[in-house]
């Protein structure tokens, strides 16, 4: 099925994107460490022009790029995302130097960027972070504190730091600084987690930085937050499509060839009505990811709102669509190498990064009170 929303070259770009991801990206990731940044994977993303769209489209050609990736190869569609997390506070809030530092390597490659929002006691309460901007002069600070469940940590060439530069002011408060990984007192270590892309902690022990290394404005590095989250969130919930997708072309195949009870699983009334639900429930998923990036890229004033839907709808669809695909696959699904075993590690964590899905019904209601008092 085909969202109505596409045009005809949109949906042979990802059909391209398919095979791209099939044919060379695929192969690349297979050769890849679980849990260590891939350089040669994002090296090819580089040449295949992909990052460079990551800041040349808008959110819906992102989802596009997402979705259809991670059809065929997670650890691509994860290692561009992963780029574009950490680059698009630079796009976005970055000094003409800053942009000229960094972004040519985000876009070709050989420069790998993260974003380091996260803390040990500030996961889905990110305004609570702790990370310290101590003052050293003036315009200059020394940074100290902990960043935990970062991706590409710690082994990226810089990264997207937000950090208190005003005790007691919540969002307020805080301050994005572009941060280098060569700076003296950052340093950080792998976690071995359940999915295979890379995420570590950093520990920044006065770690020094000046008026140069900020992004957008002193005090103002929330907005710079929650305009990377706004963007990339629908775009989460592309990601989480193509997994779901994935799963219910195997689920498909496998059904309609496996013999059962005198014919096939899809000659079983319960298999195939559990076959429609995921139908279902991947399509409705899809078209609100790209309702959500179509609102994005038209200025319109509820993103938030949309952004939080499409997240949490989508993320919430691909893990039952990737669980009932392994209970109808049964015992072969859970052996280490099959697809299903790799989505069935993939798609837990979406439902808790940029955002937990609980956060994301607390934006939803929120925006809806909102639009209620302004009646």
């Amino acid at each position: 099925m085909t969202a109505f929303s596409l045009e005809p070259a949109q949906l042979t770009w990802c059909a391209e994107l398919r095979a791209l991801a099939a044919e060379r990206l695929r192969p690349l990731a297979e050769k890849g460490e679980p849990g260590r940044v891939n350089r040669a994977l994002v090296a090819e993303l580089g040449r295949q022009g992909l990052l460079g769209r990551l800041f040349a489209s808008g959110a819906l050609a992102l989802c596009l790029m997402r979705e259809s990736l991670a059809q065929a190869c997670t650890e691509a569609e994860t290692a561009l995302a992963l780029q574009g997390l950490g680059g698009h506070p630079v796009h976005a809030c970055g000094t003409p130097a800053q942009r000229e530092r960094w972004l040519p390597g985000v876009t070709d490659g050989t420069t790998i960027a993260a974003f380091a929002l996260s803390e040990p006691g500030a996961g889905s309460d990110a305004a609570a972070l702790q990370l310290t901007a101590h003052p050293d002069g003036p315009a200059r600070w020394r940074l100290t504190g902990d960043k935990c469940w970062i991706s590409n940590a710690p082994e990226a060439d810089f990264y997207t730091v937000f950090a208190r530069t005003t005790p007691g002011a919540g969002a307020r408060g805080i301050t994005a600084f572009l941060l280098p990984a060569d700076r003296p007192g950052l340093t950080g270590h792998g976690l071995d987690m359940l999915s295979p892309h890379p995420v570590g902690a950093l520990a920044l022990d006065g770690v020094p930085v000046t008026a140069e290394d900020v992004l957008g404005e002193v005090d103002r590095g929330f907005r710079v937050a929650m305009g990377t989250l706004n963007l990339f969130r629908p775009s989460v919930g592309a990601f989480a499509v193509g997994m779901a997708q994935a799963a219910l072309d195997a689920t498909l195949a496998h059904t309609a060839r496996r013999d059962a009870f005198g014919g096939t699983l899809r000659d079983l009334q319960a298999v195939a009505h559990q076959v429609a639900e995921m139908a279902l429930r991947t399509e409705a998923a899809r078209l609100m990811v790209y309702a959500a990036a179509t609102a994005y890229d038209a200025g319109a004033p509820d993103v938030p709102g949309r952004s939080a839907m499409a997240k949490l709808l989508a993320t919430e669809t691909a893990q039952y669509v990737v669980d009932t695909a392994v209970q109808l696959h049964g015992a072969r699904a859970l052996r280490r190498g099959h697809l299903l075993e790799h989505l069935y590690r993939e798609v837990r964590a979406p439902r808790i990064y940029e955002g937990a899905s609980e956060v994301q019904r607390g934006i939803i209601a929120k925006e809806l009170y909102a639009r209620q008092e302004a009646r």
